[in-house]
């Protein structure tokens, strides 16, 4: 039996904590990050290193307001591309092909994406009142090795500290 992937050639990776040695511990993600390149110019196999972030929080940071005018604005954003992809798909699939449709489909699209907006605003009033970005970050990240691997990872590491 295959352990590839079903839609790609990956291979599927056993749930869990990936287990082995640890090259290093690191504050960020991109010093983390550094370490893998190092080892990927190195012509390391890098599937057999993992980056693992330890002691995960929840960072929700508030971008401003929810109001009427926000939720139109979006909607009608939102509404436009959906009628300028209708538009154009109109556009291409008729005999006689007329831009001022594409137009119209635009307009038309803008003005029930705002009505949509509006009344999901007006309907959820209860919920949440503000705008925010969702972010989970990670208090250290430690870059994880494959027991029988770490021996060499660790010798191409300290080549590439010697070379800098």
């Amino acid at each position: 039996m295959s352990n590839l992937s079903p839609f790609g050639r990956r291979p599927l990776v056993a749930p869990g904590v990936p287990k082995g040695d640890v090259l290093g511990t690191f504050e960020t993600y991109l010093e983390a990050q550094k370490i893998v390149d190092r080892l990927s110019k190195a012509d390391f196999e890098v599937k057999r290193l993992a980056i693992v972030g330890h002691d995960l929080t929840t960072v929700e940071r508030v971008t401003g307001k929810e109001t009427y005018g926000r939720r139109a604005v979006r909607g009608a954003i939102m509404g436009a591309w959906l009628g300028l992809f209708f538009g154009v798909l109109f556009f291409l699939l008729t005999a006689t092909p007329n831009l001022p449709y594409v137009a119209a489909a635009i307009f038309i699209g803008a003005g029930f994406g705002m009505l949509l907006g509006i009344s999901g605003y007006a309907l959820n009033r209860r919920g949440k009142d503000f705008t925010s970005t969702h972010q989970v970050l990670a208090m250290s990240y430690q870059v994880v090795v494959d027991s029988e691997h770490a021996a060499r990872a660790n010798e191409l590491l300290a080549q590439s500290d010697s070379l800098t």
